[in-house]
């Protein structure tokens, strides 16, 4: 059933707040005018109509005239719908605020558009007053759903300059879009638990719960906010979490901050050197270090975590005890050791500042969830190398151990020495044997010997020294190398100096032959035997670095072919680093760390330093340039690529023979 007149005109008074239609000819002019817009206005029909011009707009606000204009224009050039809003004076100067609706259309070969008004003022008042509060209390406020994994439904301007947004997105990643999705996305890892359980103690007890937080920004830094959250009920009949927040982070750093500075100053008094680790950002650097040149090089200065100590550990810490210092860290990385309540502490040997081998004990102080402190000091009174009993068996558990004495004042007492290290100091072994029952002026001791007296003065100086000397046994010339303790606080104490042969250590190192085999499964083998992998993904690691045949390969790479299905994100890239290190740890374990370099993060393979069936292959030299029978690195589904270009090859040279 078709309307009639009379019906329309009905509605259109009584059912909108104001209606009109524009007519387009050389300028727009009103054709038809509402009763409810005149209300509106407060003002008759005959005021708004005149076919000579546009008296609507003349009371349109002069600051809101120009949009106006611009949308009329545009609709009046083709057929569309737009909606604008904008503020109408009334003829009593009050100001009331709408949104138009305006559709065009041809009629009768004119344009003609229609204006549906609706009265906004008491919205936008309200507006006004809730961005009033935004603008003056600084309080972040949040939306979000109950579920399991809740989802951000309303986030204010304040919030978003808590969280560093952008105010445009990225090209193709919306970073604001993944917060929504998910607000566990802005809550570290760490603390991930802990508000999920203050969300369920909200939701179940139907209470508030106030207090601090640590977030992440978008650009991956930290903020620290206190607020509180509560569960409500929204418009919809939903429940709901809400939240409101201030951003504290400064006063969180400056107390943070204040706290270091405590801290530091006890322990400085205490420990030889104190490092800061920060496990957020992955770096370390030395805070106290006794003006110690050793640590000069990251000496306020962040160093990547794991390489640094690595590099620590791998040139100062005492052969037998690196292992243990390494998995001390490992735990700690992997934050097992903040398991327990009492903080972490181990006891090993390391050379100091001064080259001398000393016992040391560590401590890590947890400051925050991200900062931690290693605290280490030398045992004041103790030998490294231990009692005269501990020394011996030290000693003899080396293979290249050659010698030992201990020195008592300005006396030296042998304790053990080999036959030829007795000719090195003029002694025969029934002498040698005598003197190992009496003490020794250190002068008459070395007189005989191939070291001065000034040079061994030296070592007990300096606590570190080499000999060379002429082995008559092998019938050329050998190096030794001597460690000294450490001088005791008043020097009542007994020093001991071990020596041992460097020799044939680096003799043994240097003919360490590696081979590799990649045509069918990959193995690897060191003097014949093969190595047995511990971690199938630190093998997988070495098998990618033997196929880019000497290029670097960043972590980043490295976990696009590992773990083929998973992003370069925080938790595999702590797991690669974790692989790495297991690598790095085997192949020290057989003598051949040297042929992985790892520069700045990325890590290649010395080609130089193996043997490897694929590059004799690739050269066409000896058996091996004919070994490939159509299989490589079974193992490893990435391998595909090379086995392609090996086949190739394969084809070209059965065809040319």
């Amino acid at each position: 059933m078709e309307m009639t007149s009379l019906e329309i005109e009905h509605i259109l008074c009584h059912n909108v707040s104001g209606f009109h239609r524009y007519r387009f000819g050389c300028e727009p002019c009103l054709s038809y005018v509402s009763e409810n817009l005149c209300r509106m206005l407060g003002c008759s029909i005959e005021t708004l109509l005149d076919d000579g011009q546009d008296r609507y707009a003349q009371r349109i606000h002069p600051s809101d005239r120009q949009c106006y204009d611009d949308v009329l224009r545009e609709v009046g050039s083709e057929a569309k719908t737009r909606t604008v809003q904008y503020r109408l004076m009334r003829l009593d100067g009050t100001v009331i605020h709408v949104s138009d609706t305006i559709t065009s259309y041809l009629q009768d070969g004119t344009m003609v558009a229609d204006s549906v008004l609706t009265d906004i003022t008491q919205l936008q008042r309200e507006e006004r007053n809730l961005r009033f509060l935004d603008e003056t209390i600084p309080c972040g406020f949040l939306r979000y759903t109950c579920e399991k994994t809740p989802r951000i439904t309303y986030i204010n301007d304040q919030m978003l300059r808590f969280l560093r947004f952008p105010e445009r997105p990225s090209a193709g990643f919306d970073d604001l879009e993944m917060y929504r999705q998910n607000i566990y996305m802005m809550i570290p890892v760490e603390e991930r638990r802990r508000f999920a359980v203050y969300l369920d103690r909200v939701y179940k007890h139907c209470a508030p719960i106030a207090g601090e937080m640590t977030v992440l920004r978008c650009d991956g830094t930290r903020a620290y906010l206190f607020g509180w959250v509560t569960k409500c009920v929204n418009e919809e009949g939903e429940e709901e979490f809400q939240s409101a927040c201030m951003d504290i982070t400064q006063r969180h750093n400056i107390r943070k901050e204040r706290e270091v500075r405590r801290y530091l100053k006890v322990l400085s008094d205490v420990y030889d050197k104190i490092f800061e680790y920060d496990l957020q950002a992955r770096t370390v650097k030395c805070l106290h270090g006794q003006s110690s040149a050793m640590f000069r090089w990251i000496e306020d200065i962040p160093m990547q975590m794991e390489e640094a100590t690595e590099k620590w550990i791998h040139e100062t810490v005492f052969e037998e005890d690196r292992e243990r210092v390494r998995w001390f860290f490992e735990d700690f990385y992997q934050r097992r050791s903040q398991e327990s309540e009492a903080p972490p502490e181990i006891r090993y040997r390391a050379l100091s500042s001064s080259g001398a081998l000393r016992t040391y004990t560590g401590l890590l102080v947890k400051i925050d969830e991200a900062i931690s402190l290693f605290c280490c000091r030398g045992l004041r009174g103790e030998s490294a190398l231990g009692s005269e009993k501990d020394m011996q068996e030290l000693v003899l558990r080396f293979t290249d151990g050659i010698a030992a004495f201990e020195i008592m004042e300005d006396a030296v007492t042998p304790l053990y020495a080999s036959d030829n290290v007795c000719r090195f100091f003029g002694y025969s072994k029934e002498e040698w044997l005598s003197i190992m029952k009496k003490r020794t002026p250190i002068r008459q001791f070395v007189a005989n010997s191939k070291a001065t007296y000034d040079d061994f003065l030296g070592l007990l100086a300096k606590g570190e020294a080499g000999f060379t000397y002429h082995d008559l046994d092998s019938g050329r010339d050998r190096r030794i190398k001597a460690i000294c303790s450490q001088r005791s606080p008043g020097g009542a104490g007994p020093r001991y100096v071990m020596l041992y042969n460097v020799d044939d250590t680096q003799e043994q190192t240097a003919c360490v032959r590696v081979e590799i085999r990649t045509f069918g499964y990959f193995d690897v083998f060191v003097d014949g035997k093969p190595i047995a992998f511990r971690n199938e993904k630190s093998k997988e690691l070495l098998a990618l670095l033997v196929d880019r045949r000497g290029g670097f390969v960043s972590s980043e790479e490295a976990i696009s072919f590992l773990w083929e299905d998973e992003p370069a994100d925080p938790v595999t890239l702590a797991r690669y680093r974790k692989v790495a290190l297991r690598l790095k740890n085997l192949l020290e374990e057989y003598g051949i760390a040297d042929v992985i370099e790892s520069v700045n993060g990325k890590r290649r393979l010395v080609t130089e330093k193996v043997r490897c069936d694929l590059y004799e292959h690739l050269s066409g030299r000896g058996e091996a340039g004919q070994s490939f029978k159509g299989s490589y690195l079974t193992n490893y589904s990435w391998g595909e690529n090379t086995l392609a270009e090996l086949m190739g090859e394969h084809i070209f040279r059965e065809l040319d023979g």
